[in-house]
């Protein structure tokens, strides 16, 4: 399946969500609504919340709840961005002006802590204390992915292992959330659970990989952002560590002064050194590799549209291009 053949799969449940979604955003408050309603027009791929739907049917549920979980499973991944877009002083997200760069960052930040308690009020409300205690963990470890990440901003001894920790903690996490709980919320057997748990950990590590490659080498306007973001914030992502790793004499110390000080402006030099080392390869190659292991994790699934749907994410997390 094509990405508008798999959104098409799930295009009337997707619905669903979008209209929870609007409703729970509402509050009395009013920039809180002109806020929410700038982060919904941007759009974007809802691809957490779709996972939870294409899981939970590939698992053979065939109740409502699920789309209560896929709006707090979005809701969570919101107020990251929130968040994110104010400590890395972003401008751009999606094409559009951030909410930090027209509101400023105080309303930010409390509008990101608005949507983290909305989601744990629609916790409740499914009343069931596993799924309180996993999406409670999961926030909590998203948290420490942050904290990790900002104490590797500028550090050029940031490794590949470090990367990996915080990608997992910082994205991957909540990937397993949504297919793992719905999964659970299924009520699959625990082999079935931990697979899909598996299978939406190797997604979000495949979906995060490929997106630190199109940080180089991506259509900025298809993306929807600067590129040279994440060099200009001073994150060494995966392209940059494992050029860096095979640099040599004073092209090694030119790219750590690179990383340490954020110069966006010898973005042409980190280039040459990725390309090289082959790095945007091995890179993908880490990706892809993280995809085939989400595909492989399916195997408990009957085969369906939705288990074929959750298959094609995982080639579509590397193959696309924005």
């Amino acid at each position: 399946m094509s990405i508008e053949s798999i959104q098409a799969l799930a295009r009337d449940e997707m619905a669903a969500v979008d209209t929870l979604i609007r409703a729970e955003l509402h509050s009395d408050v009013l920039l809180i609504n002109q806020i929410s309603e700038h982060i919904i027009a941007a759009g974007g791929k809802r691809l957490r919340p779709m996972l939870t739907v294409l899981a939970a049917r590939a698992a053979g549920y065939a109740g409502q709840d699920h789309t209560a979980l896929a709006a707090i499973i979005e809701f969570i991944h919101t107020a990251t961005l929130l968040h994110d877009d104010v400590v890395d002083e972003s401008d751009l997200r999606r094409g559009r002006k951030t909410a930090n760069a027209l509101w400023g960052n105080a309303p930010s930040v409390l509008v990101g802590d608005f949507l983290y308690s909305r989601a744990f009020q629609l916790m409740v409300g499914l009343d069931s204390m596993a799924i309180q205690k996993r999406l409670a963990d999961t926030t909590n470890r998203i948290a420490e992915g942050e904290v990790l990440q900002l104490l590797h901003v500028h550090n050029p001894d940031t490794d590949e292992a470090a990367y990996m920790n915080v990608i997992e903690r910082k994205t991957a996490v909540l990937f397993s959330a949504a297919t793992g709980l719905a999964a659970h919320l299924a009520g699959a057997d625990s082999a079935r659970c931990a697979a899909m748990d598996e299978y939406g950990l190797h997604l979000g590590l495949a979906f995060q990989i490929a997106d630190d490659v199109l940080d180089y080498v991506g259509d900025a306007v298809a993306l929807g952002k600067n590129l040279g973001d994440d060099l200009a914030e001073g994150k060494a992502t995966l392209p940059l560590i494992h050029a860096l790793g095979l640099a040599e004499g004073a092209g090694r110390d030119r790219l750590r002064l690179i990383i340490a000080t954020g110069d966006a402006a010898a973005m042409p030099e980190v280039l040459s050194a990725i390309a090289g080392a082959d790095s945007l390869r091995y890179s993908t190659d880490k990706a892809r590799f993280h995809a085939e292991a989400a595909k492989a994790a399916l195997h408990t699934l009957p085969d369906s549209p939705w288990k074929q749907a959750l298959a094609d994410l995982a080639d579509y997390s590397v193959a696309r291009n924005h």
